[in-house]
């Protein structure tokens, strides 16, 4: 099969994947879906690795930022003036976190230590990814974050839930 048409095969995996995720209510869950399409693609191995038109990868960036970028809106802004010391705090701690799991993953599984912290980093998934991509491990790491993400946005809202019927938090 030629480039465009293996190509084409990724992206309607992941936009069906990704399309059929939506009605479940997960955050990102587009995101995680289309992932999840691909991956299951690229994993049959009967397909080649997707190859990219040269400049796609920069677009996907700019919009991929730019989706981010519209959520900081005037309003969070002003609402991180109150919130500066525990972002700051929770910065901080997760990322010194994510390098240590990192560092200690790396020794103890015998994972590349670029893959392990890069996977450990509390980036999202598609940030992390394209860091990853720079320094050729972005399917490894996108895999690492992959787990990461679904079982957090599976486990937490159960959690946060649960701890709210317990009376343990207000909302």
């Amino acid at each position: 099969m030629n480039a465009l048409g293996n190509l084409l095969i990724y992206l309607l995996a992941g936009a069906l994947v990704g399309l059929l995720t939506i009605p479940t209510g997960i955050p990102a869950a587009p995101l995680a879906g289309a992932l999840l399409g691909a991956g299951l693609v690229s994993m049959t191995g009967k397909f080649e690795v997707a190859e990219w038109p040269e400049g796609t990868r920069t677009l996907l960036e700019l919009g991929i930022g730019t989706v981010i970028g519209t959520g900081l809106t005037k309003s969070s802004m002003e609402q991180l003036k109150g919130l500066w010391q525990p972002a700051l705090l929770i910065t901080f701690t997760l990322v010194l976190t994510g390098i240590t799991i990192g560092l200690w993953s790396s020794r103890l599984l015998g994972i590349d230590p670029v893959v392990s912290l890069l996977g450990a980093a509390p980036g999202g998934i598609s940030g992390m990814s394209l860091v990853g991509e720079e320094f050729g491990v972005g399917a490894a790491v996108a895999a690492l974050h992959a787990v990461r993400l679904i079982t957090v946005l599976l486990v937490l809202p159960l959690l946060v839930k649960f701890l709210e019927t317990m009376g343990l938090i207000n909302h």
